[in-house]
Formats: structure tokens, C-alpha cells, sequence
């Protein structure tokens, strides 16, 4: 069973200013399946939010969580809760 999930999940690092937020699109793309957001927020973190197969998420998390990524991650905190929609594609906010 892959049921659909949302992920919000919030990277803490040296993670603005390197294309963190284009690789994220890039990844979230290239798993399938995805769609949501990467945005740079005012105290230096990357939130991104992804919804699709529980797979695809979890693929994308190991991604973020991993040293494949642009810039440092430091750590990565994570939610899980239902799909919300409403997202055309994987933007970059």
C-alpha cells in the first residue's frame, strides 16, 4: 500500500545562496509523483513541502537528509499528515 502523504519538512544548514531550492525542485521531480514547494525562510532554513506516494516522499527525504545535496545540511525536522492539494508541479517560492 502507497497511499498519498504531504511532507513538510524544514532544513537547517548552509543551505540559501547554493541552489538548494532548484536541486530540491530538480529531485522532486526526477522521483515523480511529486508536487509542492521549496521556500527560503527568514531565519536561514528551506522548507519544503511535497505530496504524492509515501514512497516518492520518503525517497525525497533520504535525499535531503543525505550529503548528495548543494551547500551543508545540518538537520532536517519532518512532519507527516494527509495531502491538502492544490499544487501544480514542484515550484520553487
Amino acid at each position: 500500500m502507497n497511499e498519498d502523504v504531504r511532507l513538510v519538512a524544514w532544513v537547517r544548514g548552509h543551505v540559501q545562496g547554493v541552489g538548494f531550492r532548484w536541486f530540491t525542485r530538480a529531485r522532486a521531480l526526477e522521483t515523480g509523483g511529486l508536487s509542492g514547494f521549496a521556500l527560503n525562510l527568514a531565519d536561514g532554513r528551506v522548507q519544503v513541502v511535497a505530496e504524492g506516494p509515501r514512497e516518492s516522499c520518503e525517497a525525497l527525504l533520504d535525499w535531503l537528509q543525505g550529503d548528495d545535496t548543494p551547500g551543508r545540511v545540518d538537520g532536517v525536522t519532518e512532519i507527516w499528515d494527509t495531502p491538502r492539494g492544490g499544487y501544480e508541479g514542484f515550484a520553487i517560492r
